[in-house]
């Protein structure tokens, strides 16, 4: 199993190395690079009967080309839910976007969060702190500055990580 997630890990960063070449001959003193810098990210929010969940995930991505982009993320998320629960995320991420047509968006990320959890029980309080990696592929519609889709985490695991599953939806906001 550790091989499998090495492996994917060194796939990810090999796809993210190819747009990063890409910039070099794309950019060679033809444009300012902040023309090509677009700032967005994402905004979470739930709550329910006593639960409560919000995510703060700014992020800023390069346009290498008119299919390629990368960048680096934030998150930071908090989740509580009334006498159980109650967790603070803090992480960051390297993103890299794929349009082969303007409307279809494939995307790689790689995120690291710290968790800060505790567990609330009679009489008893359980802390747990730990990093917990995932490795996102994703698939999106894109129409203009928004894409939407769903992306799936190759290394979920069911006892640390921070999403419920492995598959999330998402919306995406770039400036």
């Amino acid at each position: 199993m550790k091989t499998i997630k090495l492996l994917t890990l060194l796939a990810f960063l090999f796809l993210l190395s190819t747009p990063a070449k890409a910039q070099v001959r794309y950019n060679s003193g033809q444009q300012d690079f902040w023309q090509n810098v677009r700032f967005g990210g994402g905004l979470g929010l739930g709550f329910g009967n006593g639960w409560f969940s919000g995510t703060l995930a700014p992020s800023a991505i390069y346009q290498v080309n008119s299919q390629f982009a990368t960048g680096l993320g934030l998150n930071f998320s908090y989740a509580d839910q009334k006498d159980v629960y109650t967790a603070t995320i803090l992480g960051g991420s390297v993103i890299g976007l794929y349009n082969p047509i303007p409307e279809i968006q494939v995307s790689g990320e790689f995120e690291e969060l710290h968790v800060n959890r505790k567990f609330e029980y009679i009489g008893d309080n359980i802390r747990d702190q730990y990093w917990v990696p995932a490795l996102f592929f994703g698939l999106g519609y894109s129409t203009r500055n928004v894409t939407f889709g769903i992306k799936y985490d190759v290394l979920h695991d069911e006892d640390k990580s921070f999403y419920a599953d492995a598959f999330i939806p998402f919306v995406r906001v770039y400036f």
